[in-house]
C-alpha cells in the first residue's frame, strides 16, 4: 500500500472518527431534547431510541479505531501475523452488534402507528445488510488466515533451505 494511500485512508477514517465524536457530543443531546415532545404514546421509545443511537456510533468508532490499526500493520508489512486476528474479530463484532441493533429499532418502531411498516421493513433490510457486511468480513479473515499460513509456511521453509545451504 502506497504512502499517499495510507495518508488519504487515514484522512477520511479520521474525519469519520472526529465526525462520530461530534454525533455523540452534540446531536445526541439535540436528538434527546427533540424527542422530549413526543406524543405521550410513544414516550416510552425515547430511552431505548437513544440508547440504539450511541451504542450505533459506538459501533462505528470500534471499526473506525480498528482499521486503523490493520492500516497501520500494513504500512509495517505485519499484518499477515496472529496479532491482526485481535482487530479483525473486532471489526466482526461491531457490524454483528450494528445488524442487532438495526434488528432492534425495527422491533421499537413495528408496534403501533409510530412508523410506516414499509420503514421497519426497510429497517429489516439494512439490518440484513449490515449482517452480510459482517458475513463477508469473515471471509476475508479465512482468507487472512489462509495468508498468514502460508507466510508462516514459507518463513520455515526459508530457514530449512538456510540450514542446508
Amino acid at each position: 500500500m502506497g504512502q499517499l494511500t495510507v495518508l488519504a485512508l487515514r484522512a477520511v477514517l479520521g474525519a469519520l472518527l472526529a465526525g462520530s465524536v461530534a454525533v455523540q457530543t452534540v446531536m445526541v443531546p439535540l436528538l434527546a431534547s427533540d424527542l422530549e415532545g413526543l406524543d405521550p404514546d410513544y414516550a416510552y421509545l425515547r430511552t431505548p431510541f437513544l440508547l440504539v443511537v450511541v451504542l450505533g456510533v459506538v459501533t462505528a468508532q470500534v471499526v473506525l479505531v480498528c482499521v486503523w490499526r490493520l492500516v497501520t500493520m500494513v504500512r509495517r508489512g505485519t499484518v499477515f501475523s496472529h496479532a491482526a486476528f485481535r482487530y479483525v474479530h473486532l471489526v466482526i463484532g461491531a457490524f454483528v452488534a450494528a445488524a442487532l441493533l438495526v434488528f432492534t429499532l425495527g422491533v421499537l418502531l413495528a408496534p403501533g402507528e409510530a412508523v410506516a411498516p414499509g420503514v421497519v421493513l426497510l429497517l429489516g433490510g439494512v439490518g440484513l445488510a449490515v449482517l452480510g457486511v459482517a458475513l463477508v468480513v469473515l471471509v476475508l479473515r479465512m482468507l487472512l488466515a489462509q495468508a498468514v499460513a502460508r507466510d508462516v509456511e514459507a518463513s520455515r521453509m526459508r530457514a530449512e533451505l538456510a540450514e542446508v545451504i
